[in-house]
């Protein structure tokens, strides 16, 4: 009996130290490990004004619909942009909903932005990414919605594609991938332009 409790107590004992270091010590050196390195990327990647209001993140796409903003990648999360609800449509290739969701968004997209019929329509115009919260477009996306903002902000072509242009990030490090928009970040240039 005598062995068992033995066993009992360093069952007990080994479960409580390894609590303290998987659920307290461990996470704080975590913590502030990141709070020091990395404190913007850590604390979500907040794009805040210089008054202190949070107007989002880097890393999510919000919902811009007015003529005047670059619009984002269509969202399947939630209503809509909700992050609470990230996820995909989880419709696949053969799927008839997404086929017809597909035309009506290449269809929309061609008159909002003034293309003709046979011009070609960026893939991420009219999909949603697998989040549904891509807060970046292409490139080729953003310059075909450029004569769309500029008409409606009333100022030249010319400044929207700069603001483009220093918007534009570079593949991921340097080499993967293809360049992209960040849409939010150059939404709030467009508001800063006069």
């Amino acid at each position: 009996m005598k062995e068992f409790f033995s066993h009992i107590r360093g069952a007990v004992v080994s479960t409580f130290v390894l609590a303290v270091v998987c659920c307290g010590i461990y996470p704080l050196i975590v913590f502030g490990i990141s709070q020091t390195l990395f404190r913007d990327k850590a604390n979500g990647s907040l794009i805040v004004d210089p008054d202190g209001t949070v107007r989002g993140s880097k890393l999510l796409s919000q919902g811009f619909t007015d003529a005047k903003y670059l619009h984002p990648r269509p969202s399947a999360a939630g209503n809509g942009y909700d992050a609470a609800s990230s996820g995909g449509s989880n419709l696949g290739p053969t799927s008839r909903k997404l086929n017809d969701a597909i035309e009506e968004r290449i269809a929309a997209y061609r008159v909002e932005n003034g293309l003709s019929q046979s011009q070609p329509v960026p893939a991420d115009a009219v999909t949603a990414s697998g989040s549904g919260l891509d807060p970046h477009i292409s490139l080729q996306n953003a310059e075909l919605q450029i004569p769309r903002v500029a008409k409606a902000r009333g100022v030249s072509e010319d400044k929207v594609r700069e603001l483009v242009r220093q918007n534009t990030e570079s593949c991921d490090l340097g080499i993967l991938g293809e360049r992209g928009v960040n849409v939010l970040e150059l939404n709030r240039a467009l508001d800063q332009v006069r």
